[in-house]
């Protein structure tokens, strides 16, 4: 279950942090402006695919959107968390242009251990009736 919430948080995350990094760095923007439009943007996205499943099962918007909350805040904040500090701690990474294999790759690899990272944190929370474990609540 962990492994499937953190899945589902990874979709939202990483949509919203490959669109921003892509926007930011296609515009010319600095690292720190294309950086707050990613994590913004995986946030968004993050929340999102939250807010559609659980407004399917009938709860009202802001019903819906306190679940999201809920469910997603902590895991997206660790996985975005983890995954800009690879991006930065990455030589070079922060400097690569979309053309650049460095991009992809450093993106790519940052999304995977992010994704490593953030599962025990979700299996932590979900096992305390936190986290995902709210979403499920709302499933029939």
């Amino acid at each position: 279950m962990a492994a499937q919430a953190t899945l589902h948080c990874l979709t939202g995350c990483a949509i919203g942090e490959v669109l921003g990094m892509v926007i930011g760095t296609a515009l010319g923007w600095g690292n720190a402006p294309t950086t707050v439009l990613a994590v913004v943007l995986a946030f968004f996205f993050g929340y999102s695919l939250t807010l559609r499943g659980v407004l399917r099962a009938g709860l009202g918007f802001r019903a819906a959107l306190r679940v999201a909350l809920a469910a997603d805040t902590v895991s997206i904040a660790v996985m975005e968390l983890i995954d800009n500090g690879v991006i930065v701690l990455w030589p070079n990474a922060m400097d690569a242009e979309l053309a650049d294999g460095l991009f992809w790759i450093s993106l790519a690899l940052s999304l995977v251990i992010a994704f490593v990272v953030t599962t025990p944190v979700n299996k932590w929370m979900i096992g305390r009736g936190k986290g995902h474990a709210v979403v499920h609540a709302h499933h029939h």
